[in-house]
């Protein structure tokens, strides 16, 4: 689907007619971030209840942080290693429930070595962090922990433990969530695989697969058919999207294959849709908080 060229069934039906020079730069991708000008003065009614739509929609979307994977700079951290920052806590400043330290993607060459000591301290703190790996693309494997992922498999590091050491043949497409959620007594670094896990239903046309969970917050993988949707719901932590597999709207904006949304604590969507079906990691609210 090209969200340039909206079909019959889109939100907001434009009619020919009305695409004019001022309305153009307002429907350009991505559609709410485009809009930052003041809405010249307009007449009829269709136009009027789009440009109200419209500034909903850019006030909606204020409080959140998008990313799109073509557009993220590249940094060079090993030999064959180069990674895209997706988000990072602004230091010294108080986080909201679930916020993450730093989230990046890693791609690795054929032939790569991501060491631990590449992918740099958090801030003060010199032992590693809460990790979450998850295979994007490609296959790892750290021969000294005796660990090897493929795709959509996703692994689990508690704070303090040895970070692995990843390796590739192949080459792939790592994403790497850090966190300060503290090690409990017995926490151990564990995988959960794609082959292996299923996909247990949530709702209809939705199946979710509960990754890791503590405290009324999860990281959580949902399949979703296309055309199925999740209603207006609020988010007690803050919810990260990273669009594993095809796309989604998150109101009115379009995720893609790399995309990453972080939704602060106390936002919320107003529809989750998709056309296409889709692979989504999530980490968030463990029971949707639903508003009737």
């Amino acid at each position: 689907m090209n969200p340039d060229q909206p079909d019959p069934d889109s939100r907001i039906l434009v009619p020919p007619a009305l695409l004019e020079a001022d309305l153009e730069p307002l429907l350009a991708e991505p559609f709410v971030q485009a809009w930052a000008r003041a809405p010249q003065e307009v007449t009829g009614a269709v136009r009027g209840r789009l440009l109200q739509r419209l500034a909903a929609s850019r006030t909606e979307d204020a409080p959140m942080h998008t990313v799109r994977r073509g557009h993220a700079p590249r940094e060079t951290l090993a030999p064959g290693v180069q990674a895209q920052g997706l988000y990072r806590a602004q230091p010294g400043l108080s986080r909201g429930p679930g916020e993450p330290l730093r989230v990046r993607l890693l791609e690795l060459a054929p032939g790569a070595i991501l060491p631990v000591a590449a992918l740099g301290a958090l801030g003060a703190e010199a032992r590693p962090g809460h990790g979450e790996w998850l295979v994007l693309q490609g296959r790892v494997q750290d021969a000294v922990l005796g660990v090897e992922l493929g795709p959509r498999d996703y692994h689990v590091v508690p704070a303090g433990a040895g970070s692995p050491t990843w390796h590739t043949d192949t080459g792939a497409l790592l994403f790497l969530r850090e966190s300060d959620a503290p090690a409990l007594p017995g926490d151990v670094a564990y995988t959960v695989r794609d082959g292996e896990a299923g996909w247990p239903e949530f709702a209809p046309g939705i199946r979710r697969r509960v990754l890791w969970q503590r405290l009324g917050q999860a990281a959580l993988l949902y399949l979703a058919d296309p055309g199925a949707q999740v209603p207006l719901h609020q988010h007690g932590h803050t919810e990260e999207c990273l669009m594993v597999q095809g796309e989604l709207f998150l109101d009115d904006l379009l995720l893609q294959t790399g995309d990453y949304q972080l939704a602060p604590a106390g936002t919320r969507h107003r529809v989750t849709e998709t056309d296409t079906g889709a692979v989504l990691y999530a980490h968030g609210d463990l029971d949707l908080q639903f508003i009737a």
